[in-house]
């Protein structure tokens, strides 16, 4: 404790004991009449959020038109996420397997931060025999991108991987697909959690990014673009049959990104069947997930809504504990109503599986074969 600070708490001490005579801690009873908490004043204003923008229609026209006008909205919310028109890629390192080959790289730009992913690439596909590819998303925790290519060799990392099902990156692979797996921010690679005192790095990101005019949802969605763009020159992939997956924050950016980028033909998002409205009813604070502003117009639920008619896989285990029911039902009905007024309804997939946070994938991968094979 500095000196300064010692001298505040010691004469803020001196100051109590004089008023009162003895110092005492502030307890419920010393708030006046009809005074209100914070908490009870948000967890109000979340319930009556005016979203205002949710889609009302019923022909596809009108679906249309509402997803363009929504789009909009959302891409002004979240502020300049365009992926680098010039960017250099390096090689880390590679190490090969008995049924794929794990390359390390990373992609720099001028004036943007790098990106550390790792791109899988089957034995037998190549430039003469390319395939569809797979951009995996990792979730929230210090390991980052490690667990979804299926890496064991750090502390602590296996017991992650199993309980989790996290290494599906891993799995696309071995069912013959190019997979890249970016790290994002804050986790794995691009953060030191020792130097954050215990604090989740997310909510202390957000509030620093916050004040220099940018948000971590952005720079993520920035990030996952560009590694689409990087998958569309590879030689080996086949530019046009794109899709994404991801579990917890995985899943919620690969929501995000399929939304925002029609490259990807179909997505799997697991984990992330949940609102912002209910989670800001709550003591919340992952700020990789705040999108400012965006109640006053839409949830998740509507970002997701963007991706329909696209297929799109939601799995749901019957013991998530980011999952609630209520809540769980009205982002299924919002997004029901999309994918019917455009005829689609057929494209629109619940996988619910008994467990609990982790990824399943019963229905992703054999859709992602019909959809990305035929």
């Amino acid at each position: 404790m500095t000196s300064t600070r010692r001298e505040f708490l010691g004469s803020a001490a001196v100051a109590l004991a004089v008023a009162g005579g003895r110092v005492r801690t502030l307890c419920a009873d010393d708030n006046p009449a009809g005074a209100t908490q914070v908490h009870d004043d948000i967890n109000a204003a979340a319930n009556k959020a005016p979203l205002s923008m949710l889609f009302q229609g019923s022909s596809a026209e009108e679906c249309r038109q509402w997803q363009q006008e929504f789009r909009a909205q959302l891409n002004e919310l979240l502020g300049d996420h365009r992926p680098p028109g010039k960017w250099t890629v390096a090689e880390e390192g590679r190490e090969a397997f008995d049924d794929h080959t794990r390359y390390e790289y990373l992609l720099q730009a001028e004036g943007v931060p790098s990106v550390p992913l790792y791109l899988l690439v089957p034995h037998g596909v190549s430039a003469s025999k390319p395939a569809p590819a797979v951009l995996c998303v990792h979730g929230h925790g210090r390991f980052g991108h490690y667990p979804i290519v299926g890496r064991r060799d750090m502390e602590g990392i296996v017991e992650n991987l199993e309980k989790h099902n996290y290494d599906y990156g891993l799995k696309f692979v071995r069912r013959g697909y190019v997979v890249a797996a970016p790290c994002m921010i804050p986790f794995g690679r691009r953060v030191q959690w020792d130097r954050y005192s215990g604090v989740d790095p997310c909510l202390v990101n957000f509030l620093r990014m916050q004040a220099l005019g940018q948000l971590p949802m952005a720079a993520n969605l920035r990030d996952l673009k560009w590694t689409l763009d990087f998958l569309q020159k590879r030689p080996e992939v086949k530019a046009d049959q794109l899709g994404c997956a991801g579990l917890s924050y995985g899943g919620r950016m690969t929501m995000l990104v399929a939304a925002m980028d029609e490259r990807i033909k179909i997505a799997a998002v697991s984990g992330a069947l949940n609102l912002l409205q209910e989670r800001t009813t709550k003591p919340y604070g992952c700020g990789s997930q705040i999108i400012p502003g965006i109640l006053r117009y839409g949830d998740y639920s509507e970002i997701g809504s963007l991706i329909a008619p696209r297929p799109c896989v939601w799995e749901i285990g019957s013991d998530d504990p980011v999952i609630t029911p209520r809540w769980d039902r009205l982002f299924r009905q919002r997004l029901g109503k999309a994918y019917r007024a455009l005829g689609a309804d057929d494209q629109l997939h619940f996988d619910d599986f008994e467990g609990w946070h982790r990824w399943n994938g019963r229905i992703a991968f054999p859709l992602f074969k019909q959809v990305l094979e035929r």
